[in-house]
């Protein structure tokens, strides 16, 4: 047995180094790209920068337009955030710990809406808006729902809302009730209760619906490059228009450049969390 559990580690150790590496390598090559100079692409691929060619960064942010994007996504994704966590955890709170009339059907229809692909619905989605904006043509002439970032995070919020409750709903069960019985007895309300007895203990469930989400936000393409037509894009739609350009141009530094302005920020979100995310993972309800 002890023979098998070793062979079984040593294989496990090699296939997380494979993939660790698969990994790693692809993104150190477009970092080490990043600062290479328009003619060094022409020689190997592998070979070394001679230089650190930073220009690459300030083209890419400055006049390629990048830096505007990122702070359109950056715009999107917190607002996102803010509206899918100010609506689910007093929603997954309610879920979990009261009982109420159609309560089944509630969870009923949260489950559902875990399997339903906001892709697949986008274009409705996008009628849906059009007609809105020819309802207030008077009001607004030049349209408000249509290539306006903010109704962009609420259609990212509104989609992820069952998976941001049911995970939320799911830590929250897992309390006991204690916690909320001594703080009744205290005098606090329920939204005292919630806000500052629960809400602190289901702070690792958040940090895993606050990645998740973020995640998606951030990476998201389909549906930033239907609700933003116009100049107003985010980070993702903004580097295809890099790659077409930069293809034609053949100034691959720039266009490497501009990747590493997308995946950075993951890089660093999931750095500062990790630890939070991995500890939320072992945690309990209850120690001791």
């Amino acid at each position: 047995m002890s023979t098998i559990r070793k062979s079984g580690r040593t294989f496990s150790t090699l296939l997380l180094t494979v993939i660790a590496l698969l990994i790693v390598i692809p993104v150190g090559w477009v970092l080490v790209a990043s600062v290479k100079r328009k003619s060094e692409f022409f020689g190997s691929p592998w070979t070394l920068p001679e230089g650190l060619h930073l220009r690459n960064y300030v083209d890419a942010f400055v006049t390629a337009g990048m830096g505007g994007y990122f702070a359109t996504s950056v715009l999107v994704t917190l607002l996102g955030l803010v509206l899918v966590l100010a609506v689910s955890v007093p929603a997954a709170y309610a879920v979990a710990r009261y009982e109420f009339r159609g309560k089944r059907l509630v969870e009923t229809a949260l489950m559902a809406g875990l399997f339903i692909n906001v892709n697949y619905i986008v274009v409705p989605i996008f009628l849906m808006l059009v007609d809105w904006d020819r309802a207030l043509l008077d009001v607004f002439p030049d349209g408000f729902f249509i290539d306006n970032p903010a109704m962009l995070a609420l259609v990212y919020a509104a989609t992820s809302i069952p998976f941001t409750i049911y995970l939320l709903a799911s830590y929250f069960r897992t309390i006991p009730g204690d916690y909320e019985e001594a703080a009744l007895l205290d005098g606090a309300s329920r939204f005292r209760i919630m806000t500052l007895v629960m809400l602190p203990m289901a702070r690792p469930a958040v940090t895993t619906v606050t990645l998740f989400n973020f995640l998606a936000y951030w990476n998201d393409f389909i549906i930033a490059l239907t609700l933003l037509p116009g100049e107003g894009k985010t980070l993702q739609v903004g580097l295809l228009n890099l790659m077409t350009a930069q293809k034609a141009a053949a100034d691959y530094g720039r266009l490497y450049a501009g990747m590493v302005i997308v995946v950075v920020p993951v890089l660093l979100v999931y750095a500062l969390i990790q630890r939070r995310l991995i500890e939320g993972m072992a945690a309990g309800g209850v120690k001791g």
